[in-house]
């Protein structure tokens, strides 16, 4: 089977010389369907409940530098700066930051299901370290 235009001329089949670009495109279609749904997979990110007040503000864009974000999740795990850690980990982190920094803001995201129990371990691992500049983060109450 001889792969060519239809005609009836002389001198045979010539094989066509273009490229069908229809299968590449779909290919590439494909793949960037699989690359939009998978990127929030990629990105590790701990979703919170955090409570609501009255007097929160909306909280900006903050340094790395300026302060620690601290995040305890539903289940009690403690994230630090967007990474989980384990509690002795936590505790050297802020052992370390209160020796080199004992001004340091420790910013403390905790959903609400979490006991207070663990929240105030929190806290009092970070006033062992010497640190005493906590901000309680909160969504703003719109009711």
């Amino acid at each position: 089977m001889a792969f060519g235009r239809m005609n009836t001329r002389q001198g045979g089949d010539a094989p066509v010389s273009s490229i069908n670009v229809t299968p590449l495109v779909d290919v590439m279609l494909v793949l960037v369907v699989i690359f939009i749904l998978a990127a929030p997979m990629l990105a590790a990110s701990l979703r919170l409940q955090l409570p609501r007040a009255q007097s929160a503000v909306p909280q900006g864009p903050v340094a790395r530098s300026e302060t620690l974000l601290v995040e305890i999740s539903p289940g009690g795990a403690i994230w630090v700066q967007g990474k989980e850690a384990s509690d002795e980990a936590v505790q050297q982190q802020l052992k370390n930051l209160g020796a080199s920094r004992p001004d340091a803001e420790i910013q403390l995201r905790a959903d609400t299901s979490v006991p207070y129990g663990r929240v105030v371990e929190l806290m009092g691992w970070a006033h062992a370290a010497g640190l005493t500049r906590i901000g309680f983060v909160a969504e703003p109450d719109t009711r």
